[in-house]
């Protein structure tokens, strides 16, 4: 009986803990295991100083899109593409059939209102026709005057003349086809004096705010593997492009005695002159990006974490570039963060 007594009493202290000693080995183990390992970094202000990356095609500043003011088909198209074409050159014609016979018909107009106009001249003279009857034949005149001017203007423009010294970039219609009025039949570059090649880049709107025109560049080609051509930001878009959400610039390209061709694929690795202030983490300290916004832990005592939301300005390859949020705090957590929670104890290990 005794010996079932003391059985039962070593259960019942196994359970409890074994009285003050039990609980002090509870409390050790709560304590190892709600504090969680980390490491940290020291919050320090950083300039970003990352370049931008951007690709397109190359195109020269002078591009223009040559149309016909009227619709109608085209009776010839005399030149191709990478043709070289002079100022005043003959580009392209429409069919003056109908042309012709609506200057045809506004010249019988002319000559009706004309005769109309004399007869009621003499009838005025006469007695016979009223003032208000002459004043009309004179107004029925000049609209059928100005009708034959219009007819001779639109003539002009049936036909298409190089308005530069350049070259033909693209033919976008073909002889015996319906051409709509405006609708670009030609594509033509300027290689005037003034003119310059240029590389049409996107660039994202987070790399935006950090270019500025008069930026350096150094552009690279697939025509010259391994060479580095000079160039400087001439343009950035103030809108997005709606096709793809990007902003267009323009890097202009000087490619000294080279002679490039349009169309050419292009990269170029951009110097921002503008310098932003920030702060530099490491990647792993980054939490749930999404765009420009993200979340770090951070810690003022070494003791416990907060999660603070930041905005991301750039990428490097093993930094981001943070232009706010961290203001104030001392260090970040650069691992164990996926085991942190806001107010969450933390140990620091090597």
């Amino acid at each position: 009986m005794e010996k079932i007594t003391f059985m039962i009493m070593l259960a019942a202290c196994a359970l409890q803990g074994c009285g003050e000693g039990g609980k002090a080995s509870e409390t050790g183990n709560a304590e190892v295991g709600d504090t969680i390992a980390v490491r940290l970094e020291a919050v320090t202000s950083a300039a970003d100083t990352a370049r931008v990356r951007a690709s397109g095609l190359l195109h020269t500043e002078d591009e223009l899109r040559l149309s016909f003011k009227l619709g109608g088909i085209i009776a010839s198209l005399p030149v191709e593409e990478g043709q070289r074409v002079r100022k005043g050159q003959l580009l392209a014609t429409l069919d003056d059939t109908e042309i012709d016979a609506q200057r045809k018909l506004a010249t019988i107009q002319l000559d009706k209102a004309l005769r109309d106009n004399g007869r009621a001249e003499n009838l005025y003279r006469d007695s016979v026709a009223t003032l208000e009857q002459v004043q009309n034949s004179r107004t029925a005149v000049e609209a059928a005057r100005e009708a034959l001017r219009q007819v001779d203007f639109n003539r002009r423009h049936a036909t298409i003349l190089s308005p530069v010294d350049g070259f033909v970039i693209r033919r976008l219609a073909q002889s015996g086809e319906m051409a709509a009025p405006g609708a670009p039949v030609l594509v033509i570059a300027s290689l005037g004096g003034g003119s310059r090649w240029v590389l049409k880049a996107g660039v994202s709107d987070r790399e935006w705010p950090a270019l500025q025109s008069g930026d350096t560049a150094a552009v690279e080609f697939d025509a010259w593997p391994g060479r580095r051509f000079p160039g400087v930001v001439s343009s950035r878009s103030l809108a997005a492009d709606p096709a793809n959400g990007t902003f267009q610039l323009e890097v202009r390209v000087d490619f000294g005695k080279e002679r490039p061709a349009t169309g050419m694929f292009g990269r170029a690795v951009i110097t921002p002159t503008v310098i932003r202030s920030g702060y530099s983490i490491p990647y792993a300290s980054l939490l749930e990006a999404d765009g420009p916004s993200g979340y770090v832990f951070v810690t003022d005592d070494r003791r416990t974490v907060r999660r603070v939301p930041v905005t991301v300005a750039a990428l490097s390859q093993e930094r981001v570039f943070v232009s706010s949020g961290l203001e104030g705090h001392g260090w970040v957590v650069t691992a164990g963060s996926p085991y942190l929670r806001d107010g969450s104890p933390i140990r620091v290990r090597d």
